[in-house]
């Protein structure tokens, strides 16, 4: 049953109102537009029209400038498309630090699972969510692909935070903190599918876990709630050794044939992970269209001992974006640090400093997302007629001068903290590096009282020979 209606006014969206009305146009001007079209076109000097929701049009420098339009500045800055973010958990916003330094099955088994069965509850992923949220959109993120609980919960948040999230039902083969087996999961799935079909920043998605958490005919189900709304798919695949030899005892098929099996590798199924991809499973993901998320920096962490085959995606003609994965396990979710590990990873696996340069990093981070997620349509470009999702970048920074080629700065240099201005779907919601639309500090304290509780969960779970001690911050 749908409850999102239900909750209480958010008590933090008391934050100042954005000084641009949504009711009149919209000028970006005097920046360097890096538009990130097929052409991959940048006008240094351009501008950007919006008008409501979208973008209008693009200028040349030195044309013409329409009257009577509300004007940002953008001089000193890139003016880039919002980054978009194709795997995420960003409720884990609210454990991130509980365990650090462990293998990805004990870390999962031992300590996230246990807390997320003790903690998790609507209020933990609204506000949860809402702490993730600011952070994305403070660091450029203006779209993120989420895989969590308590669905109404999350959706909430990121509608008071002013996101664009992709997100939804998610099915898993166990008990979980919102529904006890997957038919419950799917049972009333339809009435948030149908809710959301036409809502301006939330785009509803179908979830599964993975193979080895949920059997394949719970797995077909939610895909076919997917295909039922032409929704996005999302699943865990092939992150650890041990997917695909589980797959086949469990279906006789390997997690790749097993998905194409009951044509799940369709565009706008995101398979997230992806590390441990046979040649076999690529011509499969090529043929059907489904598209990767890739994150570096999560998978280094949980010491993942293999780079996903990026390269090998790209060239096979697979879409591929960039994720965070969750906030537990990387632990930020900044972007721009995804594309310099994305960037440094495969040029050291393969030993080959020309591998996945600069440019093509970006275009994972913006238009590869966008494909990944099905909305290139929408997302991903400056691009006339496409949603006003934009980034300025302050690069009146010391770290960023002088300024040579674009794309390296964007994948080498820039980090999301100096990100000064961000619009989402025409609407301002960051403003000289405030976010607008929810009072900042009431957020981290409300996540702050959540810490004291995580703090008494783990130190049932917690052993000297797994971790450090966790601090008793006040």
């Amino acid at each position: 049953m749908l409850v999102a209606s239900t909750l209480k006014p958010n008590p933090v969206a008391a934050a100042p109102n954005s000084p641009v009305s949504p009711n009149r146009s919209l000028l970006i001007e005097g920046g360097m537009v890096v538009v990130m079209d097929d052409a991959g076109t940048v006008l240094d000097g351009g501008a950007v029209l919006i008008k409501g929701d979208r973008i209008a049009a693009l200028l040349e420098p030195g044309a013409p400038r329409p009257a009577h339009v509300q004007v940002i500045d953008a001089a000193g800055h890139l003016v880039i498309p919002g980054l978009v973010n194709t795997h995420g958990h960003a409720a884990m916003s609210l454990l991130r630090g509980l365990a650090d330094d462990l293998p990805l099955m004990t870390w999962l088994e031992e300590y996230i699972f246990p807390a997320e069965a003790a903690l998790v509850a609507p209020d933990f992923v609204y506000w949860g969510t809402l702490l993730s949220s600011v952070e994305m959109l403070k660091s450029g993120t203006t779209t993120f692909a989420d895989m969590y609980y308590f669905r109404d919960q999350m959706a909430q948040a990121t509608i008071d935070a002013g996101i664009r999230a992709v997100s939804g039902p998610l099915v898993v083969g166990f008990p979980t903190p919102d529904f006890s087996t997957p038919e419950a999961s799917l049972a009333d799935a339809a009435v948030f599918m149908e809710h959301y079909q036409d809502h301006p920043t939330l785009v509803p998605s179908v979830s599964a876990h993975a193979l080895y958490t949920t059997p394949l005919p719970a797995v077909e189900a939610a895909f076919r709630l997917a295909e039922a709304y032409d929704a996005v798919f999302q699943i865990h695949v092939l992150e650890d050794s041990s997917e695909d030899a589980a797959a086949r005892e469990l279906t006789g098929m390997g997690v790749v044939e097993a998905l194409d099996s009951i044509g799940a590798l369709r565009p706008g199924t995101v398979l997230a992970h992806s590390i441990y991809l046979s040649d076999e499973d690529m011509e499969r993901i090529a043929a059907g269209g489904a598209g990767i998320a890739h994150n570096p920096q999560s998978n280094m962490k949980l010491g993942i001992p293999k780079a996903a085959p990026v390269t090998a995606a790209l060239a096979a003609g697979i879409p591929v974006g960039l994720g965070t994965d969750g906030p537990a396990s990387n632990n930020d979710l900044d972007l721009f640090d995804e594309m310099d590990a994305a960037a440094r990873i495969q040029k050291f696996t393969l030993g080959d400093p020309t591998a996945l340069p600069a440019e093509a990093v970006f275009r994972m981070a913006t238009m590869g997302g966008a494909r990944v997620l099905n909305l290139q349509d929408e997302i991903g470009s400056l691009e006339p007629g496409k949603r006003a999702d934009i980034v300025l970048l302050d690069m009146e920074r010391p770290g960023l001068t002088p300024l040579y080629r674009v794309y390296s700065h964007l994948v080498y240099a820039a980090r999301g903290s100096d990100v000064d201005t961000v619009i989402v779907n025409g609407r301002v919601v960051v403003r000289d590096r405030q976010i607008l639309t929810v009072d900042e500090e009431a957020v981290m304290e409300r996540a702050r009282s959540f810490g004291d509780s995580a703090r008494k969960v783990v130190a049932t779970v917690e052993t000297a020979a797994h971790t450090s001690p966790i601090m008793n911050v006040p």
